[in-house]
């Protein structure tokens, strides 16, 4: 019997109808895998994943696959952004007995959980013969198969452990990471390593507050080349905005083509920070445009953000996305068809399948012409309006907490710089008007639905749908990514609400996360006990849960002038601080927090009645140190800490600039505020 019909996830919905006899991640499960003595097969996949849907029409509809899988074990289904503490244990098993991790992924283990045997996608006729022979193994070599799984266990355990060396996040170890990421960058093509090919936002983020500590050209070249490769490749969407979650070759050409939510999110953050930082057309565009993304196509009125995009439309992957020459013409006419080809370097051989090509940006746009500008504009509206008309992939609407958190910090980011860059003259204003009004209402209502659906009794859950909590309880990363939400959102609004909110998922956080030492593991002390309990230090696709906390205990420290968060956050940098320098592409956004500490953080506050219009506030804006925290409104001001006893000096406004809780002299002028923001 398939028991996932009543799920809440998506993935496990895709499932529900598989003669595969599926149980979702429970004891019960487990129990009955004891009562018959059969190993457990616990499948591990996401919605939006292509080769998990591979793996499903292959194997899991199969109904020759699905008697082996009935007869000999008992068959767990997970969705990993759902449950990503059993994601971590069992891909660190993974990547243990194989060197290499992905998904879907296949783990066998014994009743109690253990894992003896991983793999990741199997063709059907290997996964076959694999069922066959793990079934075998377990009749007739059932000792050798569990001292095997000890053996994985206590590998992974290894591997999951906390404490060891620790050493203070300081200037010299900043300076190390940035120098060693600038040799292992892509000279020609942007980004690090080869194919496939992920967007690096997290070192993105790192390189640009390194460039504003340290005025290093390398840091801010390496990030302006890799923006601007990324927006003109095929890994964006010329259309829609958005980018898809990688590209499967060195240059940025080909993209697989699901997008995530996470992605877009810390890519709007590093586009809108260059956007700040420089005034860059192209990074002001795309900041732009993925903001106006995610507000389109993934917010829930009511219910947060969605996951992810699927890769697939009808099963076959970039079906919606791809043109060629005829399709072209046939949308836009003989001149401007013509004319678009060479644009987005469609050509008659193709750049994807079957003589199709994926769009990329083969011009400049952003400098050019007025005139070629607004065909640009005209072609790329009508092209999308023909490409309404296909098959359009499926989303998967699973609200993830971390994820939620990540895009209404960006898009507070986003809200502020383009507040400070407002320009009547711009021939787009009326555009970025529009996105602005429609993406502050995605922020707000996503951090309502954070507020009032996800914290349960003082606690977080990790994911919700169609406006109703799941039961997985929120990890590390989840704490982490939503304090630092709120922070943003006290910032943005002035409302102290935000503050606490911030403050009490903190001290959930120091309670029952906290490990030895000075770190953090990835789940509660009362939450389900796995096979090992996971404390993974490096960043990945997201921030690690660490990374994540410290991020916001950092925020909540500088806002509130309490100095043990931030000690908090110190000792937990501490001990990732030897391995920042060794290993930069893994620790982003430890060392973007660590250019945070390091620069003070700064906290600025501006005491004004009216901070919309306040040119002190836009000078702290756009001339903010890295991860300096901003606050601005009346002295005094119910819950906003930043604001105590902070009067208006000659009855004008005033700017307070500290850092690490010493305020330099308030000032009225912005000359004076952006000098005293100057120095350090």
């Amino acid at each position: 019997m398939n028991r996932l019909a009543d799920a809440t996830s998506p993935y496990l919905l895709q499932h529900a109808d598989n003669p595969v006899d599926w149980w979702p991640w429970c004891e019960e499960a487990f129990a009955e895998a004891r009562r018959r003595d059969v190993p457990v097969i616990i499948s591990v996949g996401y919605a939006a994943c292509h080769w998990c849907h591979v793996m499903a029409h292959e194997s899991f509809e199969d109904d020759s696959v699905a008697a082996v899988m009935n007869a000999d074990f008992v068959s767990i289904k997970v969705d990993r952004e759902e449950r990503p503490d059993v994601d971590a244990v069992y891909m660190t098993a993974t990547q243990a007995m194989t060197g290499q991790g992905g998904w879907p992924m296949t783990v066998f283990a014994t009743p109690d959980g253990t894992p003896f045997f991983c793999g990741t996608y199997f063709p059907k006729p290997n996964f076959l013969r694999l069922l066959q022979s793990v079934a075998a193994a377990w009749r007739d070599q059932r000792e050798e198969v569990v001292r095997q799984g000890a053996a994985v266990v206590e590998a992974i355990g290894g591997a999951q452990a906390v404490g060891g060396p620790t050493a203070p996040l300081e200037a010299d170890l900043l300076d190390a990471a940035a120098a060693q990421l600038a040799t292992e960058y892509d000279e020609t093509h942007g980004g690090f390593g080869g194919a496939p090919k992920f967007p690096p936002h997290m070192n993105l983020l790192f390189l640009l507050r390194h460039h504003q500590r340290t005025g290093s050209a390398r840091s801010l070249e390496i990030v302006r080349h890799t923006c601007e490769a990324m927006a003109r490749g095929g890994i964006y969407d010329q259309l829609a905005g958005g980018f898809a979650r990688y590209s499967v070759d060195a240059h940025w050409t080909v993209p697989h083509f699901e997008k995530m939510l996470y992605d877009n999110a810390l890519l709007l953050r590093a586009y809108t920070q260059l956007w700040r930082l420089t005034g860059d057309r192209l990074a002001r565009r795309v900041a732009r445009d993925v903001a106006r993304f995610l507000a389109d196509e993934l917010h829930r009125p009511g219910g947060g953000f969605a996951s992810a995009l699927d890769a697939d439309t009808q099963g076959v992957e970039g079906l919606t996305y791809v043109w060629t020459p005829e399709q072209l013409v046939e949308a836009l006419g003989e001149e401007d068809g013509r004319w678009a080809a060479d644009l987005f370097g469609v050509t008659e051989s193709g750049t994807f399948e079957h003589g199709a090509s994926v769009l990329k940006l083969a011009r400049d746009v952003d400098d050019a012409d007025p005139e070629i500008r607004a065909r640009w504009r005209g072609v790329v509206g009508r092209l999308l309006a023909a490409r309404d008309t296909r098959p359009q992939p499926a989303r998967d609407d699973k609200v993830v907490a971390s994820w939620n958190g990540l895009a209404v910090t960006a898009l507070a980011e986003f809200q502020q710089v383009a507040r400070v860059y407002a320009n009547p003259d711009d021939e787009d204003v009326n555009l970025m008007d529009g996105v602005v009004i429609v993406t502050d209402g995605a922020m707000r209502d996503t951090a309502e639905h954070l507020a009032t659906a996800h914290i349960v009794d003082g606690r977080l859950r990790r994911v919700s749908r169609d406006g109703v909590v799941g039961e997985p309880a929120g990890v590390l990363e989840d704490y982490g990514c939503v304090a630092e939400a709120f922070c943003a959102m006290h910032q943005l609004t002035g409302e102290g609400r935000w503050l606490e909110l911030a403050g009490q998922l903190l001290d959930v956080a120091l309670d029952r996360f906290a490990a030895p030492g000075g770190g953090f593991y990835d789940t509660a002390d009362d939450a389900e006990r796995l096979v090992t309990r996971p404390a993974d230090p490096t960043d990945n696709a997201t921030p690690s849960g660490r990374s994540a906390i410290v991020a916001a205990l950092v925020a909540y420290s500088a806002l509130t002038g309490q100095p043990r968060y931030r000690e908090a956050a110190e000792a937990a940098l501490a001990t990732v601080a030897p391995i920042v320098a060794r290993h930069a592409r893994f620790t982003g956004y430890a060392a973007t927090v660590g250019e945070a500490l390091v620069s003070g953080p700064y906290e600025i506050a501006v005491v004004t009645d009216q901070p919309d219009d306040e040119p002190l506030l836009s000078a702290a804006h756009r001339h903010a140190p890295p991860g300096a925290v901003i606050v601005a409104g009346r002295s005094d001001q119910p819950g906003v800490p930043l604001l105590a006893e902070r009067p208006m000096v000659d009855g004008r406004p005033t700017a307070y600039a500290c850092r690490g809780f010493v305020c330099e002299r308030p000032v009225n002028e912005v000359d004076d505020l952006v000098a005293q923001l100057g120095r350090r």
